[in-house]
């Protein structure tokens, strides 16, 4: 179980990198773009190997299929609510007139990050290691997200303190949650298990399409679609080489 909490932490630990180049280095929203959408990239890859293709294998599709539209609509839901509260700008960058209180960004960046911590553990659980190409696609998801909403941060006036903090607090509860996760899955079946990664990529994938790649289309135009294809890419040779 420590070593799922330490992976949880390690994948969400690339939100404090991020946060540290965007107060450094200032990247451009361009730039920034580009990480958003190689980050999907990959993120999108590791939900096909790691957990749909398993799934199908196994023949339990109808499992799956009720685990997929269950985490989306759960996604959705918490989505709906937290950006009601000021949390839809956590992966913006454009936040000089302060949208969005530390509270609800936070509670948004978990939202985002709770699945993916939650299969860390679960395939350490599974697989008694962890898959190298999901904590890669996790650590590079993360790290855009850093950027963008600690660019966002800046502008707002916001110390750096404060959003290093913040950053602080997602990677303790991303090291719950993939705790959680491998100590959860131990008890379940192998069909409880085909729901619970159908819910875990149901919800990756809302994520990916309702904040990941709209905010990565607005900020690099057209060629986020070139960097989300290399990061798929990128993620399915990291696998071949598991």
């Amino acid at each position: 179980m420590s070593e799922a909490a330490l992976y949880g932490a390690l994948g969400a630990s690339s939100l404090c990198v991020g946060a540290i180049i965007a107060i450094v280095l200032r990247p451009s929203n361009r730039v920034i773009g580009w990480v958003l959408a190689f980050g999907a990239g990959a993120l999108i890859s590791a939900v096909a190997y790691e957990l749909v293709l398993d799934a199908i294998e196994s023949e339990k599709t109808q499992a799956l299929g009720v685990g997929i539209a269950i985490g989306a609509l759960t996604f959705y839901l918490g989505d709906l609510w937290i950006d009601r509260r000021g949390g839809q700008e956590r992966k913006g960058m454009d936040q000089q007139k302060g949208e969005g209180n530390a509270l609800a960004i936070f509670l948004g960046t978990l939202l985002d990050g709770i699945p993916e911590s939650f299969i860390l553990g679960m395939t350490i659980q599974t697989q008694g290691e962890v898959g190298l190409a999901f904590l890669a696609a996790v650590f590079v998801s993360n790290l855009p997200e850093g950027m963008a909403a600690s660019s966002g941060f800046r502008k707002a006036g916001w110390s750096t303190g404060k959003i290093i903090g913040v950053w602080l607090g997602v990677a303790a509860a991303s090291a719950f949650s993939a705790a959680f996760g491998y100590a959860l899955f131990g008890e379940m079946s192998s069909l409880e298990g085909i729901y619970v990664a159908g819910f875990a990529a149901g919800a990756l994938l809302t994520m990916l399409s309702d904040t990941m790649l709209p905010e990565a289309y607005e900020q690099a135009g057209p060629s986020a679609g070139l960097w989300t294809t290399l990061g798929f890419s990128v993620a399915i040779a990291i696998t071949t080489l598991e």
